[in-house]
């Protein structure tokens, strides 16, 4: 019974070496630059941005960021972990987009309220209902006192 069983353990490790047994799913969530949502390359070292999945631009060595069964049915096709559904269901963002400081749903759901989960302005933005669509509810602290309201109140001119 103990050659069958090496026999069975040796025609097992052949056909998974061969690919006739499926393998594990492999996980690709990573933790990008600046702790953001990634996609894991196959080389198992190269964390790329989600955003940068199904750009047009192989991003990855091998080109698995863009293969077709991955970026053929935009945002079905992607793994869960890599989009942010909008508030509005016919928009969609790659995830490392929520809580970047920008407007990327159009309707600020990627930046505020529960989906999103954001936390504060952080140190290198001011807090204030901006004027402009592209922000939310923060400004980068450099559009501070540059002589351009950005603000509803004015506070980047005067307090910031």
């Amino acid at each position: 019974s103990a050659v069958v069983l090496l026999v069975l353990a040796a025609t097992a490790g052949l056909a998974l070496a061969l690919g006739l047994l499926p393998q594990a799913p492999v996980t690709r969530f990573c933790a990008a630059s600046n702790n953001r949502t990634g996609f894991l390359c196959d080389d198992r070292v190269t964390c790329i941005l989600a955003s940068q999945v199904c750009d047009r631009v192989s991003s990855c060595q091998n080109g698995e960021d863009e293969q077709e069964k991955l970026c053929g049915d935009l945002p079905h096709s992607l793994p869960g972990y890599l989009v942010f559904r909008c508030s509005n269901p016919a928009y969609w963002v790659y995830a490392d987009q929520r809580c970047n400081g920008m407007n990327d749903c159009g309707d600020c759901s990627d930046e505020m309220g529960s989906l999103a989960a954001c936390p504060p302005c952080g140190l290198e933005w001011w807090s204030c209902s901006p004027v402009l669509y592209e922000y939310c509810s923060c400004i980068p602290r450099q559009l501070c006192r540059d002589g351009v309201q950005h603000c509803l109140s004015w506070s980047d001119e005067y307090i910031c």
